[in-house]
């Protein structure tokens, strides 16, 4: 068995623009890979891809991950909230999830929170070994998917 490639070097850097094409396409491709574990969505490539393309990042921050000059992962955060974290499906596996969670918490010392779908154990995982915590559970009927979601928490580096 001939040994994996390497990589190349990560490079997180703030978005803009110009990378939310990619971003709604690895947004679409890492949605569709992680079914049954996420839902599928509701709104058809199209829209989802108007809908990023409109992203006002004066309110929203953009954090792309590259790799050999392909977008590999990003996250958005506005103001305490994580609005989504996602590693291309290809990706996965290699740290990159890790990486873009602790700019994040760099970013919002303060704390910030997401939701989870509760199917989504791998995610639920990664969120649990990097210190956050499940503060809340729904039953779906507040999210456009219908399905069962979770809110987990990030209290933030708090003096003691």
């Amino acid at each position: 068995m001939a040994p994996e490639a390497d990589p190349g070097e990560l490079t997180v850097r703030p978005g803009d623009p110009a990378d939310l094409p990619a971003v709604a396409e690895l947004y679409l491709r890492t949605r569709e890979a992680a079914y049954p574990a996420m839902p599928h969505g509701v709104h058809p490539p199209d829209e989802v891809r108007a809908y990023v393309a409109g992203w006002d990042l004066s309110r929203r921050e953009l954090w792309v991950a590259e790799q050999a000059a392909a977008l590999v992962g990003y996250a958005v955060v506005e103001d305490d909230w994580l609005d989504s974290l996602y590693v291309a499906p290809e990706a996965a596996g290699r740290g990159i999830g890790s990486v873009l969670l602790e700019v994040v918490k760099q970013r919002r010392p303060g704390g910030f929170g997401l939701w989870v779908f509760e199917s989504n154990e791998s995610a639920r995982r990664f969120y649990r070994r990097h210190g956050l915590v499940e503060t809340e559970r729904t039953d779906g009927s507040a999210n456009e998917e219908g399905a069962p979601d979770i809110r987990v928490e990030w209290a933030g580096t708090r003096p003691l």
